[in-house]
């Protein structure tokens, strides 16, 4: 271990070129703050900077150590792919670690849910290879945090691979504290919140969240049982329906207004809140095309069984006799219900990221991420009539941005923000639209809604990637250029000696 005399600031520090900006003038402290100031998400600083002088190197001669550092890189990546980061962004963070270790030279390739890492070394060119294989894709935010901060330790020469090798051991084996609790009260609130959002009052929000937690904790234990997450997923949809047609049908006898469908796409946004549809199109973007085509059939796949499980529940409520009413078209917005749906939806957001078990200042920028790109959504989009798919698109791009921001600010990844801000604008009610329409003969109108949904997706992810995208390059660090930068110094500091006729 060095000595912490010699231990960098694991924030990321500024070059030389970047402070010459506060000379130029005031009218570029904007962009001071924004490229040169604050801290850097670790990806900003894999991509940007080039391969550091190794402040705990390892012994290049010997393939155990070797071995050992591309093993550490595999298992990082393992963590960040399970966790939905993008291919691209994996790929860089993983050269990051090998190269803080002095491995320069180390060929990377991620298809999908496997890792391969390939180098030479020694005089003779003795090949060494690291295989592994990402079991499951998840949700699990803290892990992803907590590799985050592990990423820049190693990169500030401040932790060697033995002390890497037991984080990581205690990164996975470690359980967050109450964490079937808290898992299931997020889901619970999130629901709520949704529910809230499409219009619901407080019994609506009440079935949705114990719905909701039903459907979720039934999910962790078919997942103990090896089920398939298509089943799941149908688990998932008929759970959904049926309790709602049940409320719906006691509802009537009592002789009050119940919209069962304002629970069933509650509980269909939050299975489609755990897909990766996101890191998708963010593969697919940044050219990884084999990864993307995956992640996105897997997505369709997974929604299929979410609709195949409405679809099951709408039938076994027919052959009750519960017959669930005609979706009602929904007011005009004004005031009073646009603000409801802005702090609903940053409730959701922030629910979403507590079910994934983030830190607590993650959830309070999820929230605010959320609140920011659904008050332009329905303050600003809406009452000008910008249609739904443009509408979410922009408010995604304002979701990715303000998120990419200030997950910068406080050492976020900003993944994290990215993904839980966009969970209330999620096209549950179309889905279940689209369900309905078709299972009535109303093909055209059910083939439209289901379209209109997979659009109202595509441009929620398109949206994100394009906003992250933004911010990353107004947060990347300046190229490193010593040469102006000292000339910039010199012209600053070193005044040219006076003419003689004026000494």
């Amino acid at each position: 271990m060095l000595p912490e005399s010699t231990i960098p600031n694991q924030d990321w520090l500024c070059p030389l070129e970047c402070r010459q900006i506060r000379f130029k003038g005031k009218g570029l402290f904007v962009l001071e703050f924004f490229r040169g100031r604050g801290h850097i998400a670790t990806i900003d600083a894999a991509k940007a900077a080039p391969p550091p002088s190794p402040l705990a190197p390892i012994d290049l001669t010997d393939p155990g150590q070797v071995a050992g550092v591309m093993h550490i890189a595999a298992r990082i990546g393992d963590i960040l792919l399970m966790s939905g980061t993008g291919n691209n962004d994996t790929k860089a963070q993983i050269h990051a670690v090998t190269s803080a270790y002095g491995l320069h030279y180390a060929h990377v390739d991620i298809t999908m849910n496997t890792i391969t890492l390939f180098t030479h070394m020694g005089t003779y060119k003795t090949p060494v290879s690291v295989f592994r294989v990402v079991n499951r894709l998840g949700t699990n935010f803290g892990q992803l945090a907590e590799v985050d901060r592990l990423i820049r330790s190693i990169q500030s020469g401040a932790t060697s691979p033995d002390m890497a090798e037991k984080i990581l051991d205690e990164i996975i084996s470690t359980t967050p504290s109450a964490r079937q609790l808290r898992f299931t009260l997020g889901w619970a609130f999130m629901a709520a919140a949704v529910a809230v959002l499409l219009g619901g009052g407080l019994l609506v929000a009440a079935i949705s969240s114990v719905t909701a937690a039903v459907i979720m904790l039934g999910s962790e234990l078919l997942d103990a049982q090896g089920l398939p997450p298509f089943f799941q997923n149908i688990y998932g949809g008929f759970v959904g329906t049926v309790p709602a047609a049940v409320a719906y049908l006691l509802a009537v006898r009592q002789g009050f207004e119940l919209a069962p469908s304002q629970i069933i796409a509650s509980g269909i946004v939050v299975m489609l809140a755990g897909l990766t549809l996101v890191q998708a199109l963010q593969d697919g973007i940044t050219g990884a095309p084999v990864t993307a085509s995956a992640r996105f059939f897997e997505t369709m796949l997974m929604t299929g069984g979410i609709v195949a499980g409405v679809a099951i529940g709408i039938q076994v409520s027919d052959a009750l006799g519960i017959n669930l009413p005609p979706i009602q078209t929904t007011p005009a917005p004004n005031f009073s219900s646009s603000t409801v749906k802005v702090l609903s939806g940053a409730i959701a957001s922030a629910a979403f990221a507590v079910a994934c078990f983030v830190e607590w200042r993650s959830m309070w920028i999820a929230g605010l991420t959320a609140a920011a790109g659904s008050s332009v959504y329905y303050f600003v989009l809406i009452p000008h009539g910008v249609g739904p798919v443009v509408g979410i698109g922009i408010s995604a791009t304002i979701i990715g941005l303000a998120g990419g921001l200030l997950a910068r600010r406080f050492l976020i990844p900003p993944l994290i923000v990215s993904v839980s801000g966009i969970t209330p604008l999620l096209p549950g009610l179309s889905v279940y639209r689209g369900m309905y329409a078709i299972l009535n003969e109303q093909l055209l109108i059910g083939f439209t809604n289901m379209a209109l949904a997979l659009a109202i997706a595509t441009s929620l992810g398109a949206g994100v990637v394009l906003g992250e995208w933004i911010a990353r390059k107004l947060r990347r660090p300046p190229r490193f250029n010593p040469y102006r930068a000292f000339r910039t110094r010199r012209r600053f500091f070193h005044k040219p000696p006076a003419p003689l006729s004026q000494q």
